[in-house]
């Protein structure tokens, strides 16, 4: 299938009406003051967060305290893909959904979480699992993606779906006590002239089927969660805003039994199957 064409989110420093939202409210000044005040945002990063419309894989672990984060830092437009159904074992780490919601769809709990937070975020449900057959269609209507599913299956079919529709990717994956996030931008070149790597060039396929306990049988810390996916948030932020040096061609590792952060630079496989040079 041809890469369909690059829809990004404006860049850094365009004018305030080439975003394709309105300038911000003066209640959405007040809510974002603190943004605002930031050299490194401004009313100009805090437009493109308005502008932005983001696709997060996931409303679990991960993707609760993401999509909280989004929402309260302005994203305009927040996809979720969810098909699953809030259980009394998620509460332990799925902030965003509370004990009354247990046995509703977790998209429709996370969608009126987001409405308490900031009514000035649309939230597009899709409540349905993302497979190979039907991911690029829903990425390309999002100008960026987190991905924050809890299988191999799904982290393969969302990177190669991104690479295609020639979106950004922000991706983390949890452990019991150990985390992980990188960015993948595979559909651009990097400054020496090479392209950026995939995810395939990080991990060239997936581990054989049960050789990787699943949480509910390996079991994960809650707090670890919370901050895998502040982190995630964080990378989503400051791509849109156009600020500091996102995690391409970097992954970033924690361990929370040392709380130590360290990062393994991986580079562009040229026998990855997606941009490699037999591709």
């Amino acid at each position: 299938m041809a890469a369909l064409p690059p829809r990004p989110f404006p860049a850094p420093g365009v004018s305030l009406n080439q975003c394709r939202m309105t300038a911000l409210s003066p209640d959405e000044i007040e809510r974002y003051a603190r943004h605002i005040v930031l050299r490194e945002v401004g009313g100009p990063g805090q437009v493109r967060l308005k502008a932005a419309r983001v696709l997060v894989i996931g409303a679990g672990g991960l993707g609760a305290p993401l999509i909280q984060y989004l929402a309260a830092a302005g994203i305009g437009t927040i996809g979720i893909v969810d098909d699953d159904t809030v259980s009394l074992s998620n509460l332990q780490r799925q902030v965003i959904h509370g004990t009354p919601d247990i046995g509703r769809p977790k998209v429709e709990s996370a969608a009126e979480a987001v409405a308490r937070l900031n009514p000035n975020v649309r939230i597009e449900a899709h409540a349905t699992r993302l497979t190979p057959e039907n991911a690029e269609a829903l990425i390309a209507a999002y100008d960026l993606v987190a991905d924050g599913s809890d299988n191999f299956s799904t982290r393969y079919a969302v990177s190669d779906a991104c690479y295609r529709a020639r979106r950004p990717l922000v991706t983390a994956a949890l452990g019991q006590f150990d985390g992980s996030l990188t960015t993948i931008r595979a559909h651009e070149t990097g400054s020496d002239g090479r392209p950026n790597p995939t995810y395939r060039c990080l991990f060239p396929s997936p581990p054989p089927a049960g050789s990787v306990p699943t949480c509910a049988e390996a079991g994960v810390l809650g707090a670890l969660a919370g901050l895998m996916g502040s982190l995630m948030a964080l990378e989503v932020i400051r791509a849109i805003a156009g600020f500091g040096e996102p995690l391409v061609g970097r992954l970033l590792m924690v361990d929370a039994r040392s709380l130590r952060f360290e990062t393994l630079s991986y580079a562009w496989d040229p026998g990855n199957p997606l941009s490699g040079a037999d591709r």
